[in-house]
């Protein structure tokens, strides 16, 4: 069984995000999570799907995709095969239902934030890694709206991270990389909002079913490990936007994280 001999069994990954990575796109992030390595851009088209058209309401999508050598061995382009994989399908869903829950469609108006997540190098929790990156272009491409009297309102809600937790050789783990993750017993992606509510649980065993007890462990797990990440969300936005509080409704809920009250 994998061992961690660089961080302990409640301890994040080393986390860089470096904002405004891609210059053309109207909010960027590259996010570094230990040797896992994901491009996330947003880009802003106007207008929004047909079933959204007359409705006032913006909406928010995302496409996913990994480089042909992101991983030990090169993977085929799907553009070869000719349409996305389910594992690929499921993950752009995923991106997209986390972004939108804390984005109100009405102050975005008619219109379609693309949030394109390109995984350059994986090494576990690419998804998670994709939520969490793509929330810093979102709300960067959000500012730019805003910024430019496209939007007046203000269209965030919350923040929103995830993060991967399992039972690896019968231990709780937060923040699985991809020796862990292909050992796990119990393998779990978590997606919460700064205010500590809950987006989405995924979360599977292998071989052996898990109790209660342990899945209470692993959400709080999660849940401490997600704290860490809207803090980092934070601290990043913070010093990249000077009216960082004109995104959000009221008092931004990272106030809340900050303090150690989810």
């Amino acid at each position: 069984m994998p061992e961690r001999k660089d961080r302990n069994s409640t301890e994040l990954r080393p986390i860089t995000i470096t904002p405004n990575y891609i210059i053309h796109a109207e909010g960027s992030a590259l996010i570094e999570c230990g040797k896992t390595r994901v491009i996330c851009t947003a880009s802003v088209e106007e207008k929004s799907p047909p079933f959204l058209r007359g409705s006032g309401r913006g909406w928010i999508t995302s496409e996913y995709g990994m480089l042909p050598r992101s991983t030990g061995s090169r993977m085929v382009r799907e553009v070869s095969k000719g349409r996305a994989s389910g594992r690929t399908q499921e993950i752009q869903r995923l991106i997209g239902r986390s972004l939108r829950s804390v984005v109100d469609p009405q102050v975005l108006g008619e219109r379609t934030i693309w949030i394109d997540c390109d995984v350059i190098q994986a090494d576990g929790g690419t998804r998670t890694s994709s939520v969490t990156g793509g929330f810093i272009a979102l709300a960067l491409a959000l500012m730019k709206l805003k910024s430019e009297k496209v939007i007046s309102g203000a269209p965030l809600l919350d923040y929103v991270g995830a993060v991967s937790v399992g039972i690896v050789d019968g231990e709780p783990r937060l923040d699985l990389d991809y020796e862990e993750d292909s050992a796990a017993q119990v393998d779990m992606n978590i997606i919460m909002t700064g205010k500590g509510l809950f987006v989405e649980v995924q979360g599977t065993a292998e071989m052996k079913p898990f109790s209660r007890q342990e899945l209470d462990l692993l959400l709080e797990l999660g849940r401490a490990g997600v704290r860490k990440l809207v803090q980092k969300q934070q601290a990043i936005l913070q010093e990249t936007l000077p009216s960082l509080f004109e995104l959000f409704q009221g008092e931004p809920a990272s106030h809340a994280t900050a303090s150690g009250n989810p």
